[in-house]
Parts: structure tokens; C-alpha cells; sequence
């Protein structure tokens, strides 16, 4: 019997890209899903389709950028077994062509919607004595992303944040993940807003292949099921991660051959 069976599961983002690959693959494990999206009409046919599949999902909008909203998304579960905390988007350019408007809207978005969802579910979820918050980061917050500045600098803030509250909630029955993906073919570059740049010049970047979705969704909920504190894939993230660990004098040199690459000097 699926781990996920019976379970209550909230995703957030979950309108497309890994939010809804994991919606689709819970909800076909017995998982009742909860779907929530500023894009509401795409929440909804994410949810119509697994219904029609013989699934249980409902559709909700929310910003997780306000904190109330999401809150109260959370409370009125009443229970919660699994939440996904998926929603973000990129920003991809030159820090010195960025306003502080941007980084602002990133970080209400990819940190501090992160914040809010995860303090929420881990409330409810140490009064229940039990729950898993299972939060996306990317391998750009293990590694740092020169050019996703702002990108990587959130995501490694929801490293953190799961790791603190992983080991505050471990004696409370409450566990917390955080997924540190590599490329993965989500279309967050088709989503992703360009600062004095563009999309073919950001794929022009990425020195390995982009992994596939379905086996994406699989390694994430494995190291779900077996608890992983850091869901790190695929192989070249791990390794690389680990060779940065180790070799740390290794990264300031990638980096300027990055920004030599992109700004078109030799």
C-alpha cells in the first residue's frame, strides 16, 4: 500500500511544473489533494483531470505571498499529513540591471511564502503529532547560481529554514525536506523573467542535459518516503554539491568562466 494512501497532501504551485507532476502522481498513489495556485483556472484543470482519472483533488487560489491567506489555507484543513511548498518563480540576469522591486517580489514569493506555509503546517502538525513539510528549493541554494542571484539567494534560505525546522520538529513527530533539484524540464525558463537578457541566452548556460519530469516527481517523493533531510538529484547535482563541499576553491573559478561566457569575452 502506497505510503500516500488516505492522506491529506496540500501542494502549492500546483497549476504546472513540478507542483503538478506531484499532484498527478499523488493523487494517482490514493493521496486527497489540494491543489492551490494563483492561477486558479489552471489549479482547476489540473484537479478536473485527476478526478476524471479516478482521483480525489479540489482547486484553490492563493498569493502565497500573503501570509494570512496561506495561513488560514492551512488551518482550515483541520488535518494535514503532507504539504508541498512548490510555488517560486526565477529571475534571470545581471544583479547590477536589478531593481529592488524584484527582489523583493522574489522573496515574498520564493522565501517568505515558504515561511509562512511552512510555520502554519508545522503548528498544526506538532499539535497532531505528526506531518511531513516538504519544501522545493534547488541545487542553486546548496551551490549559488551566478546570473539567479536573486533565485538562489531565496532558495538557500529554504534550505536553511527546513533544515532548522527539521531538527525542531523532529521530537514533535513533524518532519521537513528540502528538494535541491538540478535542471529539471518544468518550463520555469518560459515562466522565468529576464533582466536585460533573454531565455535563449539562459539556455545557452546550462551545461547539462534538462531531466525529465516523471522521474523527477519519482526521486522527490522517494525521498519523501524515506525521510531525506536533503532530496539532492540528479547524479551531476549530488556529485557536483559534494565536490563543492570539498573543493570549495573550485567554484570561484566556474563562476567567472560563467560570466565571462555570457557577457561574450574571452
Amino acid at each position: 500500500m502506497s505510503e500516500f494512501r488516505s492522506k491529506r497532501v496540500l501542494i502549492t504551485g500546483g497549476a504546472s511544473g513540478i507542483g503538478r507532476g506531484l499532484a498527478e502522481e499523488l493523487a494517482a498513489r490514493g493521496a486527497i489533494v489540494t491543489i492551490a495556485d494563483l492561477n486558479l483556472a489552471g489549479a482547476q484543470a489540473v484537479a478536473g483531470h485527476i478526478v476524471q482519472n479516478g482521483g480525489q483533488a479540489i482547486a484553490v487560489q492563493l498569493d502565497v505571498a500573503d501570509g494570512s491567506a496561506f495561513t488560514e489555507l492551512v488551518e482550515a484543513a483541520g488535518r494535514l499529513e503532507y504539504l508541498f511548498n512548490n510555488a517560486g518563480f526565477a529571475v534571470f540576469g545581471e544583479s547590477r540591471d536589478m531593481r529592488i522591486e524584484t527582489w523583493r517580489r522574489i522573496v515574498d514569493v520564493n522565501l517568505m511564502g515558504v515561511v509562512a506555509g511552512s510555520l502554519a503546517a508545522y503548528k498544526l502538525m506538532a499539535r497532531q503529532g505528526y506531518g511531513h513539510i516538504v519544501n522545493i528549493a534547488s541545487f542553486a541554494g546548496l551551490a549559488g547560481a551566478p546570473l539567479l542571484s536573486a533565485y538562489a539567494t531565496t532558495k538557500a534560505g529554504v534550505v536553511m529554514l527546513s533544515q532548522m525546522l527539521r531538527a525542531e520538529g523532529e521530537a514533535l513527530g513533524v518532519r521537513v525536506s528540502a528538494v535541491c533539484p538540478g535542471f529539471i524540464r518544468t518550463g520555469i525558463l518560459d515562466h522565468a523573467e529576464y533582466v536585460n537578457t533573454s531565455k535563449e541566452a539562459a539556455l545557452a548556460q546550462v551545461p547539462v542535459p534538462f531531466m525529465e519530469l516523471a522521474p523527477a516527481v519519482e526521486r522527490i517523493l522517494r525521498g519523501v518516503e524515506r525521510n531525506e533531510a536533503l532530496i539532492v538529484f540528479p547524479f551531476y547535482a549530488k556529485l557536483a554539491w559534494r565536490l563543492l563541499r570539498w573543493f570549495p576553491f573550485l567554484a570561484p573559478p566556474l563562476g567567472r568562466k560563467l560570466m565571462r561566457d555570457f557577457r561574450g569575452r574571452p
